[in-house]
């Protein structure tokens, strides 16, 4: 699919965003659209599955046909049944009339699924044999009836755990995941959250008849920092709240986190499998323990380094030498781990003119406690502080490192059997092949 057909679709969908992962799963399901093929729609609630069902239905030639969604689990389990395949009259209590079901009303339409984990085994076995033969029969008949229904479901959870489980049919799952499509969460999406917020945040100005809300710098690296457990829908519900409630049209990221519940910090998408896969338990914990380390190793550099250079400019209004004694555990303990989080071989590689010159340099007198002033180093007189920002990105690059050492060993640990590599690292098996490629990696 060329660039103009998936704007094109997006447009018409009022889909926002350009990250790779949402761009290949449209391109999915206009793929997949044209055919009668069932389709498996996976991600994280609120993530936009419904879109993609309305993509598919809306682009196959059952498009003049009716298009139903239903949530499997707001359905009560006695009632579903009727619900989907129709009853007849006095065929339990409060029957009081025969009641066509969802695939009988559809009949050359398409059915959208929600929640499909959530759905009976009672009720799994007469879905099954839909799929299957086309028949289904209503509650309280023995007829056999007959509907050509287009099947669309949709899950956030991970099936073939409930498989093994015992709370969703084997066959029925592999039924229905004729072609899988994989929705990404809204922190995989990069720069789509600032898209998004700005969308929401004129469409509420028009609403409430206020200047849409903007935000600053910070705030933007603060949302795009964010785990958006809800996704979508909890960035238009926060976008609202504050287009509705704060004076200032400008928001920094200050006044974004009074809105933003206390986890500030997003860890890496390996840590969100945690406790979730039921794999390599004790594995992920170290994994865990790791990316904690390296995060506050991270957050504590860059603090010492814009303590520093506050220092040396002279915009601290107290005394530096008490300044630094009141400090100097932190200090102390900042440099070392430093040090040791660095590899050999990046020294080894780096440029001499880099690897002998430091960005400053703390004089042994300010380091004893005495009042003076900090001064450069005489070989980087001409040259400017480090930009603090470039600095993250190296610290970024180290965490790259460290991905690809976890994915060797698991790699090794599971002789190169990709699957279980996978299951290991709590990531898909496509994340892990993606993996494999951006770094390069041989089987």
């Amino acid at each position: 699919m060329n660039q103009a057909e998936l704007q094109s679709i997006k447009l018409r969908f009022a889909i926002i965003g350009n990250s790779a992962q949402l761009n290949y799963a449209i391109s999915v399901a206009a793929q997949v659209a044209p055919t009668d093929m069932t389709v498996l729609i996976s991600g994280e609630s609120g993530s936009g599955k419904e879109s993609f069902s309305k993509i598919i239905h809306s682009l196959s030639a059952r498009k003049h046909g009716q298009f139903i969604a239903i949530n499997c689990g707001a359905i009560p389990e006695g009632t579903i049944d009727s619900e989907l395949f129709g009853h007849e009259k006095g065929s339990f209590t409060g029957a009081s009339d025969a009641r066509k079901g969802y695939f009988e009303v559809t009949n050359g339409g398409t059915i959208f699924l929600d929640e499909i984990g959530e759905m009976p085994l009672g009720t799994q076995a007469r879905l099954l044999r839909v799929l299957e033969n086309g028949e289904f029969i209503r509650v309280g008949s023995s007829k056999v009836q007959k509907t050509d229904v287009r099947v669309v479901a949709a899950t956030n959870v991970n099936l073939l755990d409930a498989v093994g489980a015992g709370r969703f049919r084997e066959d029925l799952y592999y039924r229905l995941n004729t072609v899988p499509i994989a929705v990404p969460a809204l922190r995989e999406r990069g720069g789509d959250i600032e898209l998004l917020f700005r969308k929401f945040a004129v469409d509420f100005g028009e609403k409430y008849k206020v200047k849409p809300i903007k935000l600053l710098p910070d705030a933007v690296f603060a949302l795009q920092g964010y785990r958006w457990p809800g996704n979508i829908r909890q960035l238009k519900n926060i976008a609202e709240q504050v287009s509705v409630l704060e004076l200032e049209r400008e928001i920094d990221a200050e006044t974004l986190h009074h809105y933003l519940p206390d986890e500030k910090t997003t860890l890496p998408a390996l840590y969100n499998g945690l406790g979730k896969m039921g794999h390599g338990a004790e594995a992920m914990t170290d994994r865990d323990l790791l990316y904690k380390i390296l995060f506050d190793m991270r957050n504590d550099v860059t603090d010492l380094k814009k303590l520093v250079f506050k220092l040396i400019n002279g915009e601290m209004g107290f005394d530096k030498a008490g300044l630094v004694d009141s400090h100097k555990e932190l200090f102390q303990e900042v440099l070392a781990t430093s040090a040791m989080a660095q590899p050999e071989q990046k020294s080894q590689q780096m440029p001499s003119s880099q690897s002998q010159s430091a960005p400053f340099y703390i004089s042994p007198s300010l380091n004893a406690g005495s009042n003076q002033t900090p001064q450069a180093d005489d070989d980087d007189d001409n040259e400017p502080v480090e930009d603090i920002e470039h600095s993250e990105e190296l610290e970024n690059l180290s965490l790259e490192q460290k991905e690809k050492e976890l994915i060797l060993k698991a790699l090794a640990r599971n002789t190169n059997k990709r699957k279980n590599a996978a299951k290991d690292l709590g990531i898909s098996e496509r994340t892990l092949y993606r993996k494999l490629k951006q770094y390069a990696i041989e089987e």
